[in-house]
């Protein structure tokens, strides 16, 4: 009977939503001792249930922690809070989050006179001393919208954690669904989460916390609960509960791990937590020691810029007001991770500053005694006579701390000029000062001056556990160098000479050195080399990564000459490219450059403005050519390919490869392109990486990797197919022919007897197509064309099996966004017709149970089985539609469903004969629609009228007198709109009176008739359904 299954009914019954939400609330009351409030029980301020709060705690609750404050600036707090002020959601919670970490500011009188004071809102110096509620089903009403979230967290009567919760037994729901409740709960109560630190999905098998500004992809797993990254693949859903909720632990969450980055707000995730607050006890120790503060190692693209930003507001809070002084190695650097904190000063609680010069650096260091966020670039350190402060209390950051320059030597050139390691520089002008290095890639084993300024690791999260978390995504390696027909022993030449340059210079020097320049140049800079690497490119980027989620893509050149001479002949071979702005560059410029470079390069403004094109997903520049600047420091999420036209090793190669690891939606991983030959670099880098580092992601050339992968799961979705021949697909050309092949092969898949057929299929396809999107290049066009016929395929089963009425949708399945959609996939795969796909021969039609045209063509359709499923989602999605507003028809076709599905199992009914069943169903579901038309009722007035007609015997009664019934009907209607009260069903005295009100009108219209008063509890039972789920 195709890929549909009833069997979670059954387990739902045994563990449903609502014992899972029990789960939760008795793992925070037994293990955290939270208390426990049950919403419908708890007191409210007035029958608008519109408290935010918990009206009886948090007066007292405030009252008890702001010791020798009066209860009149705690209750002007209060009103504070209800009345904060701001446009958006977002700025709100913002104001909010800095009177939660801050305390409210409020001005009261006394009877005198004015007084200020500031009222703390959570005590975080002793976390027992704060109220700590969970309650589950709490009702809060706003703009006549009635929503209950599953748990709240209430910490001193303010909510601040929401859970959504989604039962493991329900295969329709999961994590998916929790968040896009959120995203509703957002739009429809958005006061309630005015108030809301963070929120947390889970549907059991993940359990995931993320902000109101995150997307899904940002809802993470918290996978420890004391730091240890040994058990975190056996992380359950009690893992966050205890790593983020006994007392003290969330208390200093809330200060100290919670920010806004301008209007992003961000959660700490746990390596961040963790790593972070080691640091601090790293730093406590060395100060006044050897001042070796540590090294903080988290692979490139796990937020180690936002770890420097929670460890200097915790420096700050900790320790004695310390002066941090965040150190890089280059302007751009400087420059970038000054934003980063100059975004979240708000929650540093002051203003970093720049220095601007050698004399501004000093400066800023003497004049003051405590506090300050300096940043500055190590070129600013030079000999000095004397130190610049020999004060105890400055804690230095250096970003990228692997950096050769860090020298601890003093070395004599041979005209017997000292040149002093700037390490040396930067220690000799703050002696006393306490180093803690970050870094996003491992400290080389040969480079000892590192842990002679920084000292051992502070932590290590590496790029397994990155990509184990969903922090990053790997990286994968293809080799193109062939494509350039270049002599290998040249290439290595060239390798060891632009490593001896890098070593001695900037690129800014590299680019003036014409003559130590010339042989790299002369290899890499031939006209014809030049010109076949673009072809390669432009062919490369068109057939397999154009369609790549966004199709962002970075070209790195070895030198700004080659980056303007890749630049101009790809225009020439795309015009278009560039009258759509689809192609830029992005580099230094100096004075003496050539005229027309200024004109595609542009100033600094310029290049600003690039950059927020770049990530704009939606904008057309796709393709960014760079030499050395956005090789570090600069993220774009959907950037998933980088061609690399440069020599490079070490931490710089795998800092650069890194801008294609970031998370993004379904990205699989990036793709690094090489034409240069870094393959044995890139092993070599690896070497100082973890062992299991070094086991997993060695050699991700995707040759060893990706491709065989996909030619596995190429076999097995072969092997699913056995018994239909689809081959004609891979040689016609016919539309006609290949929409028959798919609908064909569809119906294959979902044949009667194994209910797992299609559920198989569609997850090992799902992992040959992710294989494929990386390996696309090393695949033969057949095996493309094949490739699309199951993405294709997998898509259909999806459609029928899983959307089309859920998540998020109208719950219309549009053919001809189907049809669309199906074309768009074969025309990504390069599979050619002589025309538009058409999978279904009804044009402009939306999938409908009450579409007569449509009922017709799936009855003569000859995929029985495709038509089978079609139909079986239909109808499964109109009895949950009912099951939200009739009683009477949810529970007549869910028994007639069950029925037949039971006789099916059984071999009663045969898999067509099921098909008539379902028809006749679909056709009464048709005729009950038409019904309410004539008889000039909406599907709500329509639910009351089948409710008044039960059981056959009352609809006897009144079918001479229908019009009367159908008046009975629209009054009853509008009397509940009238009278719908907050959980009146859950509420004794609301439903008592919602009782009588329905009892004495239909009384009035003396109904029911004598005998048949039964019928009532069904007209009831319709009420209550209504009342609980009208918005």
């Amino acid at each position: 009977m195709g890929s549909g299954s009833y069997s979670y009914e059954v387990i739902s019954s045994v563990f449903n939503e609502d014992a899972f939400e029990q789960g939760v609330v008795d793992h925070l009351c037994s293990e955290h001792g939270y208390e426990y409030l049950y919403g419908p029980d708890v007191p409210r301020s007035s029958d608008a249930f519109d408290d935010a709060f918990l009206p009886d705690v948090i007066g007292p609750a405030l009252e008890a922690i702001n010791t020798g404050i009066n209860r009149r600036a705690v209750d002007a707090a209060i009103t504070k809070l209800k009345e904060i002020e701001g446009g958006t959601l977002v700025s709100k919670n913002k104001s909010f989050m800095d009177m939660l970490q801050g305390g409210v500011e409020v001005r009261w009188f006394d009877g005198e006179g004015d007084r200020n004071e500031i009222v703390r809102l959570v005590d975080f110096d002793n976390p027992e001393r704060n109220e700590f509620h969970v309650v589950n089903q709490w009702t809060y009403i706003e703009r006549g919208t009635n929503k209950r979230p599953d748990v709240i967290v209430f910490v001193n009567g303010l909510p601040l954690v929401l859970f959504e919760l989604k039962s493991p037994a329900r295969a329709e729901a999961d994590n998916e669904d929790a968040y896009q409740q959120i995203q509703n709960y957002k739009r429809q109560i958005p006061t309630f989460f005015v108030y809301n630190a963070f929120c947390v999905i889970s549907d059991m098998l993940h359990t995931k916390v993320g902000t109101i500004t995150a997307n899904e992809s940002r809802f993470v797993e918290w996978k420890s609960v004391d730091g240890s990254y040994e058990a975190t693949q056996y992380a359950d859903w009690k893992t966050p509960l205890d790593g983020m909720f006994p007392k003290a632990r969330l208390v200093d969450i809330l200060k100290n791990f919670i920010l806004f980055s301008e209007d992003k707000k961000i959660l700490a995730g746990y390596h961040q937590y963790f790593a972070v607050n080691k640091a601090l006890e790293s730093v406590h120790e060395a100060i006044g020691g050897d001042g070796k503060g540590g090294v903080f190692w988290h692979t490139q693209g796990s937020g180690k810029s936002l770890s420097m930003v929670f460890l200097a507001h915790l420096l700050e809070e900790k320790l004695d007001s310390p002066t941090i002084v965040v150190i890089t190695d280059r302007n751009d650097l400087d420059s970038q991770l000054f934003a980063q904190f100059s975004k979240c000063s708000d929650f540093l609680r002051q203003l970093p500053v720049q220095a601007q010069s050698r004399a501004d650096l000093a400066q800023q260091i003497t004049s003051r005694r405590a506090n300050g966020i300096l940043f500055t670039t190590m070129q600013k350190f030079e000999e000095e006579a004397t130190a610049l402060s020999e004060r105890e209390n400055v804690v230095v950051m250096v970003d990228e701390a692997h950096r050769g320059q860090y020298g601890f030597e003093e070395k004599f050139d041979r005209d017997g000029k000292k040149h002093t390691g700037t390490a040396l520089l930067i220690r000799r002008a703050l002696p006393n000062a306490t180093f803690v290095g970050f870094t996003g890639t491992p400290i080389s084993a040969e480079d000892r001056s590192t842990r002679e300024v920084f000292g051992d690791y502070i932590d290590v999260y590496d790029m397994t556990q990155a990509v184990e978390d969903n922090a990053t995504r790997p990286v994968f390696y293809e080799s193109r160098v062939v494509a350039l027909k270049l002599d290998q022993g040249i290439l290595a030449k060239v390798d060891d000479e632009y490593e001896k340059l890098t070593e001695q210079a900037n690129a800014e020097t590299i680019d003036a050195s014409k003559r130590d320049f010339a042989n790299l140049d002369a290899v890499l800079g031939a006209p014809e080399v030049i010109d076949a690497l673009c072809h390669d490119i432009v062919e490369h980027y068109e057939t397999n990564r154009a369609h790549e989620l966004t199709g962002k893509a970075m070209i790195v050149a070895y030198s700004r000459p080659a980056a303007m001479a890749i630049y101009q002949r790809i225009c020439e071979l795309r015009p278009a490219w560039k009258e759509e702005g689809k192609l830029g560059v992005v580099m230094t410029m100096g004075n003496q450059d050539p005229e027309w470079w200024f004109d595609v390069v542009g100033n600094k403004a310029h290049v600003k403005e690039m950059s927020k094109r770049f990530k704009d997903d939606a904008y057309p520049l796709k393709i960014v050519i760079v030499v050395d600047m956005w090789l570090t420091g600069f993220d774009v999420p959907s950037l998933a390919t980088m061609y690399v036209y440069k020599p490079m090793r070490g931490y710089n190669l795998m800092q650069a490869i890194a801008r294609v690891n970031r998370v993004y939606k379904d990205k699989v991983g990036g793709l690094v392109v090489d034409y240069v030959g870094i393959a044995n670099a890139l092993k070599r880098a690896m070497k100082d990486y973890t062992k299991r580092d070094q086991k997993k992601y060695g050699d991700m050339d995707i040759g060893k990797t990706a491709y065989p992968k996909f030619l596995e799961k190429l076999s097995v979705c072969r092997d699913k197919m056995f018994g239909f021949d689809y081959s004609e697909f891979l040689t016609t050309e016919s539309a006609a022919r290949r929409s028959e092949l798919i609908t064909g092969g569809v119906n294959h898949i979902l044949a009667p007897g194994d209910e797992g057929t299609a559920c198989d299929f569609v997850e090992q396809a799902s992992v040959m197509l992710k294989a494929y999107g990386l390996a696309k290049s090393c695949a033969t066009d057949v095996q493309r064309i094949e490739a699309g016929y199951f993405q294709v395929v997998r898509e259909l089963i999806l459609q029928l099996t899983e959307q089309g009425g859920g998540r998020g949708g109208s719950g219309k399945l549009t053919l001809k966004q189907v049809n669309e959609r199906i074309n768009a996939l074969l025309e990504q795969n390069i599979v050619h017709t002589d025309g538009v796909i058409d999978l279904f021969k009804v044009e402009d039609k939306t999938v409908s149970i009450f579409d007569p045209k449509f009922l017709t063509s799936l009855s003569r359709m000859k995929e029985k089985n495709l038509a089978y499923e079609l139909l079986r989602k239909l109808i499964d999605d109109q009895i949950k539609g009912y099951r939200k507003k009739s009683v009477t028809q949810a529970k007549k076709y869910s028994e007639l469903m069950r029925g037949m599905v039971n006789s099916y199992l059984n071999g009663q009914l045969t898999n067509a004969e099921v098909f008539e069943e379902m028809l006749k169903m679909a056709k009464e579901m048709l005729s009950e629609n038409q019904k309410a038309k004539e008889l000039g009722l909406t599907d709500e007035e329509f639910a009351f009228y089948e409710a008044l007609t039960q059981p056959q015997a009352i609809a006897d009664y009144y079918r001479e007198r229908n019009d009367e019934l159908v008046a009975i009907t629209q009054e009853l209607a509008a009397k509940m709109r009238e009278m719908r009260t907050v959980d009146w069903q859950k509420k004794q005295s609301a439903r008592a009176a919602m009782r009588v009100a329905i009892k004495r009108l239909l009384k009035h219209h003396k109904y029911p008739p004598e005998g048949m008063e039964s019928a009532l509890s069904t007209v009831m039972e319709q009420c209550e359904l209504w009342a609980d789920n009208a918005a």
